[in-house]
């Protein structure tokens, strides 16, 4: 029996070698982007002067920028929906669910590849696929036909032993405990495929909040088998044709072992302000609250939200509670919690119910008091993510919700009786299904005119790279910076997604607002930065943004996988220093000048660094043979002309 990762990627490879971090291309059977990433990807695809996608299936969901406060969002929506007939694209309308959600439900297939502009597309990994969240560029990319580049992963086994103690030891709890063993750097470069015959314990959504946060780790994506389960899962969705078997791999055919007892966890959860500072739920219990979430990004299956329903049937939230929320994933979700009943004790228990949406977790809404904790199922807790600038956000099971919302304080949902749950009525596809908008036949597109509103700017044009820089730092940053501090989460920033000199405006906007500024007087910069630049989203928006500002490169001691390859894409070159200490050096307003950059594309791997005041240190990277040329070129786009000028 051989690794299910590696045979899919296997038969879909059309470049390089298997080699953990050596660069190949894999061809995409399917591709997916949301409203917060789309408008910039469908303006780069057009680029590409395709008449349709070149892919089987491409799908344009609605989810994030739901707020409809102003013209900007529902311009983006109108934009989206008739780039998606007129290409050749499914299109998923506001309020019918979440993206990695629905494509669970509709699209995802055993043994395909999947690339998303979205970092939780990883969560169609529960369906036996290949399910990798990239940036909208090279999303784009793919829907042109091209391969999708990257670096082989390393496959690591996760075998599963024994099973969860139900009903409130959950799923959450097993991907919170990779956390606490790795943490948010341990996945990096790293495909997690679990097997053993704890998997066959854990249902098709359980396994999709497994995979969904197997993005927390940095890893490229998360694969389980397709086994009954699967079947199962693909029968109710009424897409039995899409079944096939796969089963995942045994002792001996990983890079790296891990193993976990599913009947030693306990409930656990992750403290203020990263998926990974994970403690027991004992270490902080009676915690006080003001809020409660679940639901949204994460957890937000039928089965989350009934296990919280149940227990609170009959009760009402403490009044210590300032509020709370519960987010259904699709509108499937929201069917079925309506007719089991669920929906009633959620309501009667005086949760707020919000529509099918990324809602809370991107900052849209729902932002907890100031200086106060909330509790939330979601997947990320990065400071000011919630839209509240000195949030306190703790991450956590449905079943820890269920019970901290009856104290009104974090709590052990072991102290409470297990409850008697309602029915799992049958899935009705349809109601998802129905508002999905099919592709418009080719003859028909051809005809159909793209609204553009005033904020749907081009995307900016750019720069070839020069063989020397002399630049100022704008910032010397920590480690861990997220693409939230990159461009902000929330309703007032993410309206500018398809606006990229306003957005660029926010840039670093919570750790600090004199950024824009100081690059736009200084004509541009360096940023500095410690381990783990770019960890999050995948929004491309992180790189555009500064790039749009005038910073041609980001220095750092190391990068997460998404951020860096945008970067590399938008024609700002990621470096490393060779000498981690020489961080320590770098300090505001300090002139660097960086030599031999022109070099990389020949295969140089040092660029002496002349500080200003300090002396001469060596840069290097960790660029594969095709990223050198592209960071020389100026960028994706730049390279694809020059490479196949007729092609863009």
């Amino acid at each position: 029996m051989a690794s299910l990762a590696r045979t899919i990627f296997e038969e879909h490879l059309v470049r390089g070698e298997l080699v953990p971090g050596q660069e190949i291309g894999i061809s995409v059977d399917q591709t997916l982007v949301q409203d917060a990433t789309g408008t910039m990807a469908m303006m780069q695809f057009e680029m590409f002067d395709k008449g349709r996608v070149q892919v089987d299936t491409a799908v344009v969901y609605v989810d994030h920028n739901i707020l409809q406060i102003d013209f900007k969002n529902p311009d983006d929506h109108r934009f989206l929906q008739a780039m998606s007939a007129k290409y050749g694209a499914w299109f998923s309308r506001p309020g019918n669910g979440i993206c990695h959600y629905i494509h669970c439900e509709r699209f995802a297939k055993p043994g395909q590849t999947l690339v998303g502009a979205d970092s939780h597309t990883t969560q169609s990994g529960s369906c036996g696929m290949i399910a990798m969240g990239a940036g909208g560029l090279d999303v784009a990319v793919c829907m042109a036909g091209h391969p999708f580049e990257l670096p082989c992963p390393k496959f690591v086994g996760v075998f599963l032993e024994g099973e969860l103690q139900r009903p409130w030891v959950q799923a959450k709890d097993i991907i919170l405990k990779l956390l606490q063993e790795k943490g948010v750097r341990g996945g990096r470069g790293c495909l997690f495929e679990f097997t053993g015959p704890g998997v066959a314990t854990l249902s098709y959504t359980e396994r999709g909040t497994i995979a969904n946060m197997i993005a927390e780790l940095g890893a490229t994506g998360a694969v389980f088998p397709s086994d009954d389960t699967t079947r199962l899962w693909l029968e109710e969705q009424e897409r039995a044709g899409d079944f096939e078997a796969m089963p995942t791999g045994g002792t001996g055919d990983f890079e790296e072992e891990i193993s976990i007892d599913l009947s030693e966890l306990g409930p656990l959860v992750a403290k203020p302000s990263s998926p990974g500072n994970v403690v027991p739920v004992e270490e902080v219990t009676g915690t006080p609250l003001t809020q409660v979430c679940i639901g949204s990004s994460v957890n937000s299956s039928y089965d989350d939200m009934a296990i919280v329903g149940a227990a609170l049937r009959g009760n009402r939230l403490s009044e210590r509670l300032v509020s709370a929320t519960a987010t259904p994933g699709s509108r499937q979700i929201l069917d079925q919690i309506t007719r089991s009943g669920t929906y009633v004790d959620l309501l009667m228990a005086g949760i707020r119910m919000l529509e099918p949406a990324c809602g809370p977790c991107v900052g849209m809404g729902q932002a907890p008091p100031s200086g106060s904790n909330s509790l939330r199922t979601f997947n990320r807790n990065f400071p000011g993510r919630s839209g509240t600038a000195d949030d306190q956000v703790y991450l956590c099971s449905p079943a820890v919700a269920a019970a901290s919302m009856l104290k009104g304080e974090i709590a052990d949902p072991r102290e409470l009786p297990v409850p008697d749950m309602p029915a799992r009525p049958e899935a009705r596809p349809a109601v998802v299904q129905a508002h999905i908008l099919e592709p418009v036949p080719a003859e028909e597109a051809a005809s159909i005119e793209i609204p553009r509103g005033p904020n749907i700017k081009p995307p900016p044009e750019p720069r070839e790279l020069p063989d020397s820089l002399a630049l100022r730092v704008l910032i010397a940053a920590p480690d861990d910076i997220s693409t939230g501090d990159l461009s902000p989460d929330g309703a007032t920033v993410m309206a500018f997604r398809s606006n990229v000199p306003a957005i660029a405006e926010f840039t670093f906007q919570h750790r600090d607002p004199g950024f824009p500024r100081r690059a736009k007087e200084w004509g541009g910069g360096f940023i500095v930065a410690g381990d783990n630049y770019g960890q999050g989203s995948s929004r491309e928006h992180a790189a555009l943004a500064p790039a749009q500002l005038g910073v041609r490169a980001v220095i750092a001691k190391s990068f997460a996988r998404i951020h860096r390859r945008n970067l590399i894409a938008q024609g700002v070159v990621p470096l490393l220093f060779k000498n981690q200490e020489d961080y320590d050096k770098a300090e505001l307003g300090q002139t660097w000048r960086i030599s031999g950059l022109r070099e990389i594309a020949g295969g140089e791997d040092e660029l002496p660094t002349e500080i200003e005041g300090v002396g001469e240190i060596t840069l290097t990277h960790d660029l594969l043979p095709r990223e050198r040329e592209i960071v020389v070129a100026g960028g994706l786009i730049r390279y694809l002309r020059e490479e196949q000028p007729a092609a863009i």
